[in-house]
């Protein structure tokens, strides 16, 4: 898995250092695409996580100007272990959505849901502080002994209602909403790997169903600098559903931050201005009930 993350690391860093600022010439079409007018929407960054390792060289007040750099507005956050995202949220309570990651110390993505005691540490985390989700968290495949766990989780994410934010292939999904079908859940990098049909069929199916693209720009967009066309038809069949992200999981990606953030505005410039802005931020204010301004950037 980690050798994986790797690689999809330097996928994302080739895309933003090779393609950052351009724009498909086309996208100046203004009656149909947004072009040139991506560059000053408000952005909502739905996948950060600010774990301990960056706590140092990436100070809140650095993270914020990277934002401030980048047009970002506001972010969902989570991290390992949940006191990163505290930092940000205290510093910057305007602009950080905050959202519950169960790893900490000990308890990562491959054990979280063998932990003892983790439904009482997420109950009590989710008490003590305004998170609006519980995760990003990984369920790799079904383990069916997982589903007690799981289905308490799922009661306590509908009871408060807030998103479950998970990053999973197809059949998690599927077996979260089979514990409760009045989930609201986001599907962390679209599924990753899983095939554009495969999220339009996902889509299709599960009503409160919503994703974010980080570690898509590289399917999203094609080597020539369009948009593949199995992607343009699910984001433009489900503008509704969708919102972009970073992923900050390793200090690597908070290092071209501004990179990544411009090739989320290149894919999105070839979108007309209405699906630009669902997608850019617009979903956002949706799902979390705030206003996602450009008067936030440079405030706290």
């Amino acid at each position: 898995m980690r050798k994986n993350c790797r690689i999809r690391l330097l996928k994302v860093t080739v895309f933003a250092l090779l393609m950052p600022l351009s724009f498909s010439s086309f996208a100046d079409d203004s009656e149909k695409h947004i072009g040139h007018g991506v560059e000053t929407l408000p952005l909502f960054d739905a996948h950060v996580h600010y774990k301990e390792p960056a706590w140092e060289p990436y100070p809140p007040a650095t993270v914020v100007e990277l934002m401030d750099k980048s047009g970002v507005a506001m972010a969902l956050v989570s991290s390992t272990p949940d006191e990163g995202t505290i930092k940000l949220w205290e510093y910057a309570p305007n602009r950080i959505v905050p959202e519950l990651r169960p790893y900490h110390g000990q308890v990562g993505s491959s054990n979280w849901t063998k932990a003892p005691d983790m439904f009482d540490y997420l109950v009590k985390r989710l008490n003590a502080y305004p998170h609006e989700g519980i995760g990003e968290f990984h369920l790799h495949n079904i383990d069916y002994a997982d589903e007690p766990l799981l289905r308490k989780i799922a009661e306590l994410a509908k009871s408060k209602d807030i998103y479950i934010h998970v990053h999973s292939g197809k059949e998690p999904v599927d077996f979260l909403f089979s514990l409760e079908p009045k989930l609201k859940i986001i599907w962390a990098h679209a599924g990753m790997s899983e095939p554009a049909q495969t999220v339009e069929e996902m889509m299709a199916t599960y009503k409160t169903l919503y994703a974010d693209t980080s570690f898509r720009e590289g399917d999203i967009l094609t080597p020539q600098g369009t948009i593949d066309p199995t992607w343009r038809r699910v984001l433009e069949r489900f503008p509704n559903r969708f919102m972009i992200g970073s992923d900050t999981w390793v200090n690597e990606q908070w290092s071209i931050y501004e990179q990544i953030i411009a090739v989320n505005r290149k894919w999105l410039s070839q979108f007309s201005r209405p699906i630009a802005e669902k997608i850019a931020f617009k979903n956002a204010e949706r799902l979390f009930g705030r206003k996602v301004e450009n008067h936030l950037i440079g405030k706290r």
